[in-house]
């Protein structure tokens, strides 16, 4: 069976730009560097998989119809501009705040691995041999309870989150120095002892 590896993608503050609640498209900005990094990571033959909390369903702010809306509005965006983006997961939840079945603790809400998971039996993917792109501790959580690596990137929230426990595999200023430096680690793991 062959051994297929992701690198997982953070949304909003790693793609795009944070806006608190992506509620329209009209504050849909994508960060330009991301379509040539996503380029990379294809060029790599590795699946990217964007994997997003969007508690704004559980807040009522919108619906998951206007989820779905936005993700196939950036990965035709993508595909555009030569980018592929092989899938989408988030998670509707939130423990604390929200309405009906979305109130709720569950096992799909980042730093919990459902939605790892089930991506990984979806695509055959070997999460302990995968990555996570994100600008949040959560992310660098998320991956390591895999197994995984965890890159941080300065965009978005990244540039003041406070490491509290889940040392990232590496600091990226943005997603195109993330892919750069996943590129370097495939390279060094072939390299002759």
């Amino acid at each position: 069976m062959k051994h297929i590896r992701a690198v997982f993608l953070d949304r909003d503050g790693t793609i795009n730009e944070e806006v608190g609640y992506l509620n329209s498209l009209d504050k849909l900005v994508i960060f330009p560097e991301a379509f040539d990094a996503v380029k990379i990571l294809n060029r790599l033959g590795l699946k990217v998989i964007v994997i997003t909390n969007q508690s704004g369903v559980a807040r009522g702010f919108f619906d998951e119809a206007f989820v779905r809306q936005v993700h196939d509005h950036i990965k035709h965006l993508f595909q555009a501009r030569g980018a592929r983006l092989d899938d989408f997961y988030y998670c509707p939840h939130h423990p604390t705040e929200g309405q009906g079945p979305y109130l709720k603790k569950c096992a799909c809400r980042k730093p919990e691995p459902g939605l790892l998971i089930k991506a990984a039996r979806k695509w055959g993917i070997a999460l302990a041999s995968s990555y996570m792109v994100g600008d949040q501790e959560k992310d660098i959580e998320l991956i390591k309870r895999v197994g995984g690596k965890g890159i941080l990137v300065a965009t978005g929230y990244g540039s003041q989150v406070t490491i509290t426990k889940w040392e990232p595999d590496f600091r990226a200023p943005d997603l195109l120095e993330a892919a750069k430096w996943i590129e370097r680690d495939l390279a060094h793991e072939h390299l002759p002892d």
